[in-house]
């Protein structure tokens, strides 16, 4: 069964991974995607390691469900025909440098022209406006600058650390993903298209400010860090056990209750540092080291029975490759498996999002470079002797075997 944005067409001129993420999640709801890619080499993410059958793994996954179609927008007659595949598109989305769309014919003017009620999407790394704007950008700039880093470090004095996934990257695609479904949804109401521009800076900023930024909310009233930054111990909420490491969470009342009883510790409900949630927080550094001198005691399979018992939040430490095979994730069906033309037998995450009305239909594989430029330049208007010339050209190019 088609998805709840079937009927919605996208025009993907996104490359890496904050905008084709974006898509692929709009594709997995439903959306026909229509990926414009260079004729040589396509999307980088194509050429990165981790392959099989000449697929990279990075573009599978960010990939799938759509049709890729080749054409060089540094030649005029690709530009008009990018412009054409937007004529009758409900969205365009691109995300290079602020300038560059502009540059090459494809700025929202442009856009809007072949297709005035279009919601045109821009993602940017750190904004459209000043010095900062159309400087090159990568995901561990934008953790360095946003104050991810410093957070990751654990304090302002201790030593910045990054992330180890590019979660700016795909925090954006998210937020874009939601942002021009909520375009579109104001445009059923007006009939007008707008412009939708968003930031990696901005999106890492929004982040971090729901849990990261106390200290800095109240105005006049600032603190150079939030008590939850102070310096801790590495342990940070993921404790050695006996034989291995666990996660355990006892914030409110009731679970620091119950994890006190689950280790055998009363005494610790009697001491002044952790009689509040406000005093455990100020004293978390004292807190976590008394909880990790309680669990190195035993194995995680006893200490997730006792905890859970106690109704305390707790979570084996799972290496990605028992995480999916844990028995909730099967539960979830969190994992899915299909064959791949050429890569094979692969294994995904399925789109999260559950909707009650529908089931789904199976997701398609990611294409193979330009193996749909001959169909949808055709379904544009191009005649096929037009569609042979631009290939003969170079301007587009069909399926390309990889060769491997």
């Amino acid at each position: 069964m088609p998805g709840p944005l079937d009927g919605v067409r996208i025009i993907d001129a996104t490359t890496m991974i904050s905008g084709p993420l974006a898509t692929m999640i709009l594709a997995d709801q439903g959306a026909e995607v229509i990926k414009i890619e260079h004729p040589q080499g396509g999307d980088h993410s194509r050429q990165v390691a981790d392959r099989r059958g000449g697929m990279a793994a990075a573009f599978l996954n960010n990939n799938r469900n759509k049709r890729s179609v080749t054409l060089n927008l540094k030649d005029p007659r690709g530009v008009v025909a990018a412009l054409r595949l937007c004529a009758g598109a409900d969205v365009f989305i691109q995300n290079f440098r602020p300038g560059v769309a502009e540059r090459i014919g494809l700025g929202e003017a442009a856009v809007r022209g072949a297709q005035a009620d279009i919601v045109y999407a821009s993602i940017a790394g750190f904004g459209f406006e000043g010095e900062w704007a159309r400087r090159p950008v990568y995901d561990p700039l934008i953790q360095a600058l946003s104050g991810l880093a410093s957070v990751q470090g654990g304090s302002d004095r201790a030593r910045p650390r990054l992330i180890r996934t590019i979660l700016p990257d795909k925090v954006t695609a998210i937020q874009a993903s939601q942002a021009v479904t909520a375009a579109l949804f104001a445009r059923a109401r007006s009939g007008e298209g707008q412009h939708v521009r968003l930031s990696m800076l901005d999106t890492v900023a929004h982040f971090l400010w729901s849990s990261d930024m106390s200290g800095l909310t109240f105005i006049g009233d600032e603190v150079g860090e939030a008590p939850e930054a102070e310096p801790q111990s590495f342990v940070e909420l993921i404790y050695q056990t006996a034989d291995g490491w666990m996660a355990v969470s006892a914030h409110t009342d009731s679970t620091w209750r119950g994890l006190c009883a689950a280790v055998g510790r009363p005494e610790w409900l009697e001491d002044p540092r952790f009689a509040t949630v406000a005093a455990r927080e100020v004293n978390k550094p004292a807190r976590l080291e008394l909880t990790q001198s309680a669990l190195i005691e035993a194995e995680t399979a006893a200490w997730m029975d006792r905890l859970t018992a106690y109704d305390v939040p707790c979570a084996p430490v799972l290496t990605r490759a028992e995480m999916i095979n844990h028995a909730q994730v099967a539960a979830n069906e969190t994992v899915i498996e299909s064959d791949h033309p050429q890569a094979g037998r692969i294994r995904q995450a399925r789109a999260p999002a559950r909707f009650s009305a529908m089931s789904i239909d199976p997701p398609r594989p990611a294409p193979l470079l330009g193996r749909d430029t001959e169909a949808v330049l055709t379904e544009a208007g191009y005649s096929a002797a037009e569609v042979a010339e631009m290939l003969a050209e170079g301007v587009a190019t069909g399926a390309q075997e990889s060769g491997e």
